[in-house]
């Protein structure tokens, strides 16, 4: 049941693999176990998509508050063997995910008195070298975040994608824009984060087939902003920056049928302290409770 729940919320068999620490197979012969229990199909695969059938929506919105009980009834017994006093290391790489850092230290020290966070920045162009070292215990950043090595939990904060470019700029003056208009433009992004990342938010190509021109040659958020406002080129930003990044020469332009930018929680394969279990349950519940 709970390798169904996993790939329920991930919609895709390998995600989920990686996030139960296990192999795709077993992944897939566990959901059709369940399957056969039932009597009927759970999910509809296809080579392009997964997706739940009408069952399948019924199973997840009813088992999910008997799974989440189960898990913080153990949850709770685990941390009054424990305890979680101490201190938490933290990162965030936005100021969305800062703020919901910081709402969910509050809560587990509400709780816990004897925990302290210490929550630290997380460089876009350095994303996962602090959490294997051991400097952050946990690290709210954007997804996808594939990593072999680390865990990725649900996802807590969805962000609309938007087009940030210089006011001198004739793309400014747009309500919003498509993907096929970042054709002709330089679209400036971070360097040193992953490829598969970058593909993400900026495709190589525009679905008519047309190359985007990428570069990587800035480090650091403030001076891509300076680049976007010097109309060097335009970048693909999440729409918190409207609020936390204002600039009278730069425009935020909403896209058109792009997906939003998702932000999760993450930490090593190698397992989770009480102390850690503890803040992920609590950044759960208080991400639902702000959608």
């Amino acid at each position: 049941m709970e390798t169904f729940l996993a790939v329920a919320e991930e919609l895709h068999f390998g995600r989920a693999a990686d996030r139960l620490l296990l192999s795709r197979a077993r992944v897939s012969q566990l959901v059709q176990t369940l399957e056969a229990r039932v009597g009927a199909p759970l999910l509809e695969r296809t080579s392009r998509r997964v997706s739940l059938t009408p069952l399948g929506i019924q199973l997840r919105d009813d088992l999910l508050p008997h799974h989440c009980g189960v898990l913080d009834a153990v949850a709770e017994v685990t941390e009054t063997a424990r305890g979680v006093d101490g201190v938490l290391r933290v990162g965030f790489s936005s100021p969305l995910a800062g703020k919901l850092l910081i709402g969910a230290g509050d809560a587990l020290r509400a709780r816990h008195p004897g925990c302290t966070l210490d929550i630290r920045e997380v460089q876009l162009s350095d994303r996962y070298s602090a959490l294997r070292s051991g400097e952050l215990d946990l690290q709210l950043i954007e997804f996808p975040a594939t990593e072999p090595d680390l865990v990725c939990g649900p996802v807590l904060l969805r962000d609309a994608r938007v087009l940030a470019v210089s006011t001198r700029n004739p793309l400014s003056q747009r309500r919003s824009v498509t993907v096929e208009d970042l054709t002709g433009q330089t679209v400036l992004f971070i360097g040193g984060v992953p490829g598969y990342f970058l593909d993400h938010v900026v495709p190589p190509v525009t679905p008519a087939g047309s190359p985007i021109r990428r570069s990587t040659t800035t480090r650091y958020w403030q001076e891509l902003l300076a680049h976007v406002a010097a109309d060097i080129g335009v970048t693909v930003t999440a729409a918190q920056g409207i609020e936390y990044y204002p600039r009278p020469d730069l425009v935020y332009v909403p896209f058109e049928e792009q997906a939003p930018i998702e932000y999760g929680l993450q930490w090593r394969a190698s397992g989770l302290s009480a102390r850690a279990a503890a803040f992920v349950r609590t950044a759960v519940k208080c991400a639902g409770s702000t959608r």
